[in-house]
């Protein structure tokens, strides 16, 4: 007889929990999520009393029987699945697929896995909360109805294998509509002026003195009239303000400033910082990661205070309650912080070692006293203009809690001119040693980073913590947007300075529209967009999203009936589906861009079956038209005729080499180079298909077949389609397209021709036993 079962979700959390408990308790994991997959869940005659079938996947199977049987033989099953809804339906699922008894039965939680937190949840109990497990349940048949009706108008309205869902195609949509307002900005320019003044001190010394005229001047001419004026000047400092200032720390992290705070400090993407984060919890390194709230318990708050006593002193510490502000917070759970202050590092792998250390110093720093700043503004008068130079600086008199942590901006602002100002008094004269005016270039919205996405999300109010990660690397696994690094443009700008009396125009380059780790919508997520906005316009509308999610709260408060908010629901939206499936029509995304010069055939844009390309001629005409596939980053809507026109110019022969051709063309999978029947992929940074040379060509191939041979441990002259490579997991064998397994007991280097043959055999053996039980089955 077992006295204490516990059940968790992860091996590594049974394992640390264990170690809490004694040796009354065996704690054993579920191994991941057991859930409901009747087809019950699907139809609208769903009642409070619906009991669930479940169909467990064979390889769950024995995990399942033992629990069963564990559960059978203890006098008291403690489910510990995670203090979230998502946690509570796991837990509930369990009772059901193991049958216990209430009786015997009891639910713990706890915001983090150490001693006394385990401890406190085994001294109190509480029974299963329906409420919360029926909000989970509303949500996952709500999005499942929106995802399985509206995925089959997709396939056959636009393409098959399509999916949408009532978050994830929101979030497509703030990309979508992020993209179109920057393809639409026209940037507009104008000159900021900089001044470099001196005068001399008290000693005689030389100092000098850097401001900015306060206003903007839309052109060249109206600059260059300010600079001329600027000649026969005098300057004369007439007013300075200095003021104290305090600055404040940020509140400890939530799931969503993690996600962001990670994304700006480490590189990190979403999903990165959450598996992390678990791997952290799970340790007892940290509580929850799964939350919107910033509050701290009071056991947190002292052990907070102490720490930051001890290492900095008692001046730097100060006690701080934060409430939280996002819209429709979930339960009151505690924000993301480390289990033990005293513990600045921990054990750990590199990208766990730099998450934990930004949650501590976030975390130390919010509970920390304000910085202490002094701001100066120095205003400096023009004899001959109504115009002024004004200079700020600022002093750290305190840092406080900058001692630690500096929360970073998705847009950082240029701060040039401000820093260490010199000791000056009004009345003083300055000469002028330069004045600068750059032209500068206003700037479209910045497309979304992971990160920043998320935050609009929450802005919003759609989502909660536990589903932003899958729902940004969802959209990216369907192929609606993607993420990667632009290098930007040359732009040319004008500068005209004034010295020692003598006015200069210069134009120079600089580097702009640099893009770093964003999200672009790719065709296929437009094409999907703009017919379910047509169609389905409050699916897509941000606040029904955020409604429904306040209707989920309200069912986990026991406010609202589950059953009814699926209903009312369900009926309007099945009609809105079969009226698109009646009356909406094929979308392609087709746009005809012009004629061709040369033939004065057609040329129009569209997406296929194999993504968007270019159609030179007439499909109703004998002549075949000719297709091209667009370039990735090249878009429907945008692309221009001349741009589809040279599309045709691929693939090209861009000379030979080892006797044979050398052709750059575009595939399915992006640009690439051909070569003796072997393809090697472009760069997607530096290599363009349509001017790459044949240096260039030859410098790829050479490059993909050191890398081939570093990957070779092992190959057999008799058998060329044998080798013993190395890979991204560890030393296999490669045969005829297929890849074997190496045995732990087999050295790679020592593998003979035989060897290889029999574990090949024994793969192949294998392979056919699970074949012959799948089809038994």
């Amino acid at each position: 007889m077992i006295e204490n079962l516990v059940i968790v979700e992860s091996p590594a959390k049974a394992k640390t929990i264990e170690s809490f408990l004694g040796k009354d308790f065996i704690v054993k994991s579920c191994f991941g999520h057991v859930r409901d997959l009747s087809k019950k869940n699907f139809g609208i005659e769903i009642d409070n009393n619906y009991s669930p079938q479940y169909i467990v996947s064979e390889d769950k199977k024995k995990i399942v029987a033992e629990l069963k049987k564990l559960a059978k033989d203890s006098g008291v099953v403690w489910l510990a699945t995670d203090e979230d809804r998502e946690g509570e339906a796991i837990a509930w699922h369990l009772s059901e697929i193991l049958k216990l008894s209430p009786e015997n039965t009891k639910r713990i939680v706890f915001h983090e896995i150490t001693k006394d937190a385990i401890r406190n949840a085994v001294d109190n109990p509480r029974k299963l909360n329906k409420d919360l497990v029926n909000a989970q349940q509303a949500r996952r048949i709500l999005d499942r109805l929106v995802g399985f009706e509206l995925s089959p108008v997709l396939w056959k309205k636009i393409q098959p294998k399509l999916s949408a869902g009532r978050v994830q195609s929101v979030a497509v949509r703030l990309l979508v509509e992020r993209e179109r307002e920057v393809m639409h900005f026209n940037p507009e320019s104008k000159f900021k002026v900089y001044g470099t003044f001196s005068f001399s001190d008290e000693q005689g010394e030389k100092v000098e003195l850097k401001a900015e005229v306060t206003n903007h001047f839309p052109d060249s001419d109206e600059t260059r009239k300010f600079l001329n004026n600027c000649k026969d000047a005098d300057f004369e400092v007439v007013d300075i303000i200095t003021k104290p200032s305090r600055k404040s720390p940020a509140p400890p992290f939530t799931t969503s400033t993690l996600q962001q705070e990670a994304s700006r400090k480490l590189g990190f993407s979403v999903s990165q910082t959450m598996t992390v984060a678990q791997k952290l919890y799970e340790a007892g390194f940290i509580t929850y990661m799964r939350t919107d709230s910033v509050n701290l318990s009071s056991l947190a708050l002292v052990s907070a205070r102490n720490t930051i006593t001890q290492e900095f002193g008692e001046k730097y510490a100060k006690t701080r309650k934060y409430k939280t502000k996002a819209k429709g917070a979930q339960e009151a759970h505690e924000a993301v912080r480390p289990t033990y202050f005293q513990n600045e590092t921990i054990k750990g792998n590199r990208s766990e070692q730099r998450l934990y250390n930004l949650i501590w110093k976030r975390t130390i720093a919010s509970q920390m006293s304000e910085a202490q700043l002094e701001k100066t503004t120095i205003t400096i008068n023009i004899s001959n203009s109504d115009k002024r130079f004004v200079a700020s600086g600022e002093v750290i008199k305190f840092d406080g809690f900058l001692k630690v942590y500096m929360e970073s901006k998705d847009e950082e602002l240029d701060d040039s001119t401000k820093g260490m100002l010199p000791l000056i008094s009004t009345g003083q004269f300055l000469n002028y040693e330069s004045i600068n005016a750059y032209e500068r270039f206003s700037t479209s919205p910045p497309r979304y980073t992971e990160a920043s996405l998320v935050k609009k999300l929450e802005e919003l109010g759609i989502g909660r913590p536990s589903t932003y990660a899958p729902t940004i690397s969802t959209i990216q696994q369907r192929g609606y947007v993607f993420k990667e690094d632009r290098p930007g443009f040359n732009r040319n700008f004008t500068v005209i300075s004034l010295s020692e009396g003598k006015l200069e125009e210069k134009t120079k380059t600089e580097k702009a529209g640099t893009e770093k780790k964003k999200l672009f919508p790719k065709n296929i997520g437009i094409i999907v967009n703009d017919f379910l906005i047509e169609h389905f316009k409050d699916i897509l509308n941000y606040n029904f999203t955020a409604s429904v999610e306040k209707e989920f709260d309200e069912i986990a408060a026991g406010k609202l009936d589950w059953t009814e908010m699926i209903d009312a629901f369900y009926k309007p939206f099945h009609a809105k589906v079969e009226k698109s499936l009646a009356t909406s029509i094929k979308k392609t995304g087709e746009r005809q861009l012009g004629k061709d010069p040369e033939t004065g055939e057609p040329v129009m844009v569209r997406i296929g079956k194999y993504g968007p390309f270019v159609q030179l001629g007439d499909s109703s005409k004998d002549e075949k038209p000719r297709f091209a596939s667009l370039l990735k980053g090249q878009l429907i809507e945008t692309i221009t005729l001349e741009e589809a026109l040279e599309l045709f110019k691929l693939p090209r022969t861009v000379g030979d080499f080892e006797g044979k051709d050398l052709i750059v063309g575009v595939g399915r999978f992006g640009p690439y180079v051909r070569h003796n029947n072997k393809f090697f992929s472009l760069k997607k940074e530096t290599d363009d298909p349509l001017t790459i040379n044949k240096s260039r060509a030859i410098e790829l191939i050479e490059e993909k077949r050191e890398i081939e041979k570093k990957r070779i441990i092992k190959s057999f002259p008799n058998d060329p389609d044998l080798k013993v490579l190395i890979g991204r997991y560890g030393p296999y064998i490669s045969y005829k397209k297929k890849n074997f397994r190496i045995p732990r007991k087999n050295e790679p280097e020592s593998l003979t021709f035989e060897d290889c043959l029999r574990i090949i055999e024994e793969g192949q053996k294998k392979e056919r036993q699970k074949a012959k039980g799948k089809r038994q089955k």
